[in-house]
């Protein structure tokens, strides 16, 4: 006998399948399609509410039903996703919000939770991630073959661990949900308005199809979709902020704006670890190590696809096959200028400090200005096959089986020519002086006097300075089994069901690749360059460049810069700084082999295993439906890894400061190993305290693991040890995830279709905090010739001849001595004079515990039969992870830790639909530790509202046209370090516009 299916509207299948037993986890979805199969067959009329309201209804009920705290959005009909973007869409749930990447929603933020913090899973399945993380990005994945997202924000046995602020699951069409065909097809041209370089108008293009056969045994449901956006980013940045460098300044030529005592002695603000690791009192004052603008042009196409095959076996058994592709591919090709101050010391000349001990003026000789192209593309591929099978034993006792693989490659090597991503910095070291300034406006600026006598570089100044050829592939790969079985005793009270389970997982990873310096003595050669003709530079005005910005009375400054053809210009150093003319030092990209660089791996393997219970009691005339249960796990890690040796450090001149590896950088492998097992219970209580009142608490235990690169086992020291910047890190597979202990308390108001009010308060207590610990240390033959014999005397000689010790002319004096010369003029370490280099070493470790609470509110209403609706929700949340500005130290923080808000009003009726929404983030800490620093300074990022806009007009019941609006208003990014003066970067894109259409049938 053929199984009977009992044909739902959209509100029924949200009821009826995306709650029974677990909100659609890959086992419950399955059972619950069983159930529908063994449905009476009867003909109910019903009424089927799609678009804003519909949606926002189910979304509604998935909340009311479920146990725990759980949010959802539902597509508005098939193919049609509230957003565009998934991030996006998620950021409409209480207590979520979003970063951003190129102006998309990226990544998410839970509760205060950073990214690292969430899991994000496919219809219950644990995908491979991207990079060194363990969630996929957002902007990777298309939403129209999207049916719903779920948002568990407390604790689940029967739900994949890893998600301390929420785990989101992202589930997909499936045919059986809603039998009979169905399809959606959908075209549009988007328009950036940032665009200078790509189309104007870009496509897209989307389609998912769904359809039954075999009276009903047979479906399968398919989606693809192709995007594709061109767009250019403006952006300004400061690479970092260095404490205290060695200056050599005349008292007349500083002015110190920061608090004096009576004595006129600067008051100690700051606090720094002495060498025990106590704070102490100190004074600070923070400088900028270079600063430089870009302009990116980028094209990026995404392709997406899904097709999933279900097949009723027999009555009792449903198998059901899925493949999921996703390809991303990002091509940048941009221009940036700016200049280096990161030298310090004899190239100081004057400076001036606020009130906080920030430079907001800075005068320097030395170094260089450059023009830098640079041009990469990157892609992200990814691939999942999936298969379950669900056989209903009996009437109450049902098994699952689930089996998948997925695998996510990444490679920023993908230019046709050049295999690598390539970084061409021409400019010129014929400098008088340089200044930076930042008195006024939101965006610094900086001038160079040139020994041309003028503020400006001609074509013909223009010389070789170095190139960077970089090339970083990796791999993620995910293989998961899950065993899955619930029983539904028939008692009419108290225990209503019991789920059970276990599960194997095993992640691994791996990333290699590495960097090949092309001429990398930089100008101590000559500039060379007469190889460059003139015709070959473009000079850009920059008078309109990032408009939406103030500036100071400067304006734009530098207002110029030089564009050049790339390829030009590697070809003409390939030409003719040859082997002949350079010796080793000829400019070559390199190879990029995998036996040529440093292998990065872990694997890691988890067992686990649950049981979950749910009871329903009256008491004293309330229904309580409680859900209990346990979780337990045991992961083993191993780390092999390929590292190179450092043989010595040697000086190239100015600021480059380059590693030799032993053997040319042959690799050694090692291997590390790690092992953890938890006990994770749980707790809901659901009370129906009326008919439209619901109260609920939860507590639990949730974790989040450390990201797989904290635990890889392999020490690296940096290839380019700047001075202060003598920095390396190493991994710990022996972390301890983070264990958070949690209690939520809410009480929701359902008052009218689609129309509810709720409050939440939580709190987590988190032990296992992890943190980077800095530890200062010398490794045995790696020798410094900064502040030794030859640098000190180099240093004296030049003073006492009444001239400026900047650095280019210590090196210049020290290869006129002669003394430990090697070829094209390095200055190699001397083992006899030099001391050791001392190097800060970043290591992972458990350090504690923290504490986060916060309170969440949504309102939602629907103006009875007048179309309009709005909805409001907010999230505060605090903790003892907050930055102190004032320690000059790594601190236990938690990234992302912001407050949110989001808004949406809509009108929807006879065909028109109209939906206006803003989302706010407040300012927050995206982290700490900038480049080339030991103090681990903070990165915060402003505050952040983006207006967005969407109009839909149903021609017919099966043909819509619509229109978006992206960021119209045209929010900017900037983000500083400890102070707002500390300026780190400035980003603008634009707004984006889109026209469309629809059609669907049989939906």
């Amino acid at each position: 006998m053929k199984p009977i299916l009992f044909n739902k509207s959209q509100v029924a299948i949200a009821v009826s399948v995306v709650l029974t037993a677990g909100l659609l986890m890959p086992v419950q979805a399955q059972q619950a399609e069983q159930e529908q199969e063994q449905a009476q067959d009867v003909n109910v009329e019903v009424i089927q509410v799609k678009g804003i309201r519909g949606s926002l209804a189910r979304s509604m009920d998935v909340k009311r039903e479920a146990s725990g705290v759980v949010d959802a959005i539902s597509a508005e009909e098939m193919g049609k996703f509230p957003d565009t973007n998934l991030a996006e869409s998620l950021q409409r749930i209480t207590g979520v919000s979003v970063s951003r990447a190129n102006g998309e929603g990226s990544q998410i933020t839970v509760r205060g939770f950073g990214p690292e913090f969430n899991l994000v899973t496919l219809n219950g399945r644990q995908m491979a991630g991207t990079g060194f993380s363990r969630s996929f990005n957002f902007e990777n994945l298309s939403s129209e073959g999207v049916s719903a997202l779920e948002v568990y924000k407390t604790a689940r046995a029967d739900v994949p661990t890893g998600g301390l602020g929420a785990t989101v699951n992202i589930v997909t069409a499936k045919p059986f949900q809603n039998p009979g065909e169905r399809y959606s097809i959908m075209a549009k041209g988007l328009y950036d308005s940032s665009n200078e370089a790509g189309d104007d108008v870009t496509p897209e293009l989307a389609g998912i199809y769904s359809n039954t056969f075999m009276d009903d045994r047979f479906g399968v449901t398919a989606n693809f979709s192709y995007h594709r956006r061109d767009f250019q980013r403006q952006s300004g940045n400061v690479r970092s902020w260095q404490l205290n460098p060695s200056l050599s300044v005349d008292e007349s030529d500083i002015v110190d704006g920061r608090p004096v005592d009576a004595s006129g002695e600067v008051i100690p603000r700051f606090w720094a670890p002495d060498d025990n690791g106590d704070l102490q009192p100190v004074s600070a004052a923070f400088f900028p190590q270079e600063i430089s603008f870009a302009r990116d042009d980028i094209q990026r196409e995404r392709t997406n696809g899904q097709v999933t095959f279900q097949f009723a076996a027999t009555d009792d058994v449903i198998l059901t096959l899925d493949h999921t592709i996703s390809n991303a591919v990002t091509g940048n090709n941009s221009l940036s200028w700016g200049v280096w101050n990161g030298s310090f010391g004899g190239n100081a000349n004057a400076y001036e400090l606020d009130e906080n001990g920030t430079a907001i003026y800075y005068n320097s000789s030395g170094d260089d200005g450059s023009f830098t192209g640079f041009r990469e593309t990157g892609e992200v591929d990814s691939k999942a096959t999936g298969f379950n099978v669900a056989w209903a034993f009996s009437d109450s006792l049902n098994f699952s089986f689930d089996a998948h693989t997925s695998k996510t490659t990444t490679d920023n090597g993908k230019d046709k020519g050049l295999g690598s991503q390539a970084r061409i910095i021409l400019g010129s070291a014929a400098l008088s002086s340089k200044e930076y300034f930042f008195r006024e406006g939101e965006i610094p600026g900086y001038n160079i006097r040139w020994q041309n006598g003028s503020n400006e570089l001609s074509p013909s100044e223009i010389g070789s300075n170095f190139s960077i050829f970089t090339r970083t592939p990796g791999e993620s790969e995910v293989t998961q089994y899950q065993f899955d079985g619930s029983w539904l005793p028939d008692l009419g009270y108290g225990l209503m069901g019991v789920s059970f389970g276990a599960a194997y997982t095993e992640q691994s990873l791996s990333g290699s690749g590495g960097s090949n310096n092309a001429n990398a003595p930089g100008f101590n050669n000559g500039t060379f360059a007469e190889i460059f003709p003139d015709s070959m530079f473009e000079r850009v005005d920059l008078s309109n460049f990032l408009n939406q910005f103030s500036f100071g009375p400067e304006g734009v400054s530098p207002g110029y810069a030089y564009t050049y053809d790339i390829d030009e210009a590697i070809i003409r150093q390939m030409a003719f700084l040859t082997e002949d003319v350079l010796g080793a030092d000829a400019y070559e990209i390199g190879s990029f082999g995998p036996d040529m660089f440093p292998v990065n791996r872990i694997k890691e393997e988890t067992v686990s295993v649950f049981v979950s219970t749910e009871w329903e009691f009256e008491v004293e005339g309330y229904y309580i439906d409680v859900n209990l249960g346990l979780r337990y796990e045991e992961t083993d890690i191993v780390s092999p890894a390929k590292s190179r040796v450092p043989e010595y450090v040697y000086w190239a001149g100015g600021s480059e400061w380059l590693t030799q590896f032993a053997g040319g950088g042959d690799l050694v492998e090692v291997e590390f190993t790690g092992n953890y097992d938890l006990l994770l219970p749980m707790f809901d209580l659901k009370v129906d305290i009326t008919e439209d009142w619901v109260g609920r608490f939860s507590a639990g235990k949730t974790i989040t693991r450390p990201t797989l690169g904290q635990m890889l086992g392999n020490l690296s020291l940096t290839p380019s040890p700047k001075i202060g910047a003598r920095s390396g890190s190493r991994g710990n597979p022996n972390l301890k995830p983070f264990e958070s202990t949690n209690l939520d308390l809410s009480l929701e108001y359902y008052y009218g279709e689609a129309s509810y009010a709720a409050i939440g308060l939580f709190w987590k207590d988190v032990d296992d905090w992890i943190d980077n610990s800095q530890v200062n240390t010398t490794f045995e033959g790696l020798h410094d010739v900064y502040q030794g014999q030859r640098w000190n005397n180099a240093v004296a000689a030049i003073e006492a001849r009444g001239e400026q010790a900047t650095d280019g002319a210590i090196y210049n004096e020290i290869v006129a001595n002669g003394v430990g010369i090697g070829e094209n003029n390095r200055v190699l370490p001397d083992p006899a004079t030099d001391p050791l280099i001392e190097w800060t070493i970043n290591s992972p470790e458990n350090v504690g515990a923290r504490k986060v609470n916060g309170l969440e509110f949504a309102v939602q209403h629907v103006f009875g039969d007048s179309g309009f609706g709005t909805g409001i929700n907010g999230t505060l949340v605090d903790g003892d992870v907050e930055y102190d500005n004032f320690v000059l130290a790594a601190q236990a923080i938690l990234p992302g830790l912001s407050n949110s808000a989001n808004w949406q009003v809509f009108y929807e009726k006879e065909g028109l639909s109209v939906r206006l929404t803003a989302a706010w983030r407040d300012e927050y800490l995206a982290g700490q530790g900038q480049p080339d620093t030991t103090d681990a300074p903070p990165n915060y990022v402003e505050e952040y509202l983006q207006w967005d806009l969407s109009v839909n007009y149903d021609i017919n019941e099966n043909l819509t046209v619509f229109f978006e609006g992206i960021n119209l208003t045209n929010e900017t990014e900037r983000s500083f370090g400890r102070f707002e003066r500390q300026f780190l970067s400035a980003a603008q894109y634009g707004p984006r516009y889109a026209i469309g259409v629809r059609y669907t049938m049989g939906n």
